[in-house]
């Protein structure tokens, strides 16, 4: 009889040992940026410690920074529905046809941190964006804030912004540098260094951390302008649908509720820390001397705001003649 109790013991928990194993997940997360980024740093940390702390270790992920499983940012979206990774981190703006509504918050508007950007943007996500995530499942979306303009000239007034080679936030903001009075130049922040110091470019929009390592424009800037019409950069977090509809209920439970509006604000406020900190060093940076530090005039940015309204008319008619009638209507939600 003990030897039987002993066996069946043994059974039981060779079976539990077993069951448990083919319970266990591995997530693979497949970003673009480098691993000392701090959306690698902070936002998927947390994600990663989350995930096996709420499951006991049988969730997990595997991060894949700096393009290890596909180089560049623009694919992203097309890894995570396929498959090549289960989650990817990417932007909307370079798949701009996917994601034409969520691009609205990219143009100014009311908001002026990621923070309150991204509060904007999903007040809107249920009744208007939904619909350009139906092929993956959302984990988040959040934004950083372009909140100033890096230069090599004085692009405070229209009058210096006038013939000035300027890098949009996006191509679809192209407009709004026109109506400004700049000439659009399209180029990644990858090579906006490069660009300011050779002339090829006068003045990009930007934020505190461009100025900071690892950017370091403030290297190749004369000028720093704040008080500007703010425009966004807008992220993605997506995870391949079969993936996540593969995963265990109990998996999943975890997955929805650190999805939403949990993970989104998490991701806005690692831009929004990393920009505050940038603030902070550029105060006493010796790098920052040779830098002028311009606060746009009210005068001036009512100008501006003039001008932006402007490209915002340019930027409707192009959303109409593609069909989509309703995009002032998105845009006058995000902004209400």
């Amino acid at each position: 009889m003990k030897l039987f109790i002993l066996l069946g013991g043994m059974a039981t928990a060779i079976t539990t040992t077993l069951a448990t194993v083919a319970y266990s997940e591995e997530l693979t997360v497949a970003t673009f940026i480098p691993p000392q980024h701090h959306i690698n740093a902070n936002l998927f940390k947390w994600f990663g410690e989350e995930i096996e702390k709420r499951s006991g270790g049988t969730l997990t992920m595997s991060l894949y920074p700096a393009g290890q499983l596909g180089a560049g940012p623009v694919q992203q979206y097309k890894r995570a529905v396929e498959g090549v990774a289960d989650i990817t981190f990417g932007l909307q703006a370079y798949t701009p046809a996917i994601f034409p509504k969520s691009m609205l918050i990219i143009p100014p508007g009311k908001a002026t941190t990621a923070i309150e950007a991204t509060e904007r943007l999903l007040s809107v996500y249920d009744d208007h964006l939904a619909s350009e995530y139906e092929d993956v499942k959302l984990l988040g979306i959040f934004t950083v804030a372009g909140n100033a303009w890096a230069a090599t000239k004085d692009v405070s007034t229209l009058d210096g912004l006038k013939g000035a080679k300027m890098v949009p936030y996006a191509a679809m903001t192209t407009p709004i540098v026109e109506a400004l009075g700049g000439v659009p130049v399209q180029m990644p922040v990858t090579e906006m260094y490069t660009g300011l110091s050779t002339g090829t470019i006068d003045a990009t929009t930007a934020t505190y951390n461009n100025m900071t390592p690892p950017w370091n424009f403030w290297d190749v800037s004369s000028h720093f302008v704040e008080n500007v019409p703010v425009q966004f950069a807008e992220f993605f977090v997506v995870m391949n649908k079969e993936r996540y509809m593969d995963l265990s209920e109990e998996h999943r439970a975890i997955i929805d509720e650190l999805a939403g509006e949990v993970f989104s604000m998490k991701g806005a406020e690692s831009f929004h820390g990393a920009d505050m900190g940038s603030l902070e060093a550029m105060k006493t940076a010796d790098a920052m001397n040779k830098v002028e530090w311009i606060h746009v005039t009210d005068e001036e940015r009512a100008k501006m705001d003039a001008a932006v309204s402007k490209g915002l008319e340019a930027i409707f008619a192009d959303y109409d003649s593609r069909g989509i009638s309703n995009a002032r209507e998105i845009y006058n939600a995000i902004n209400q």
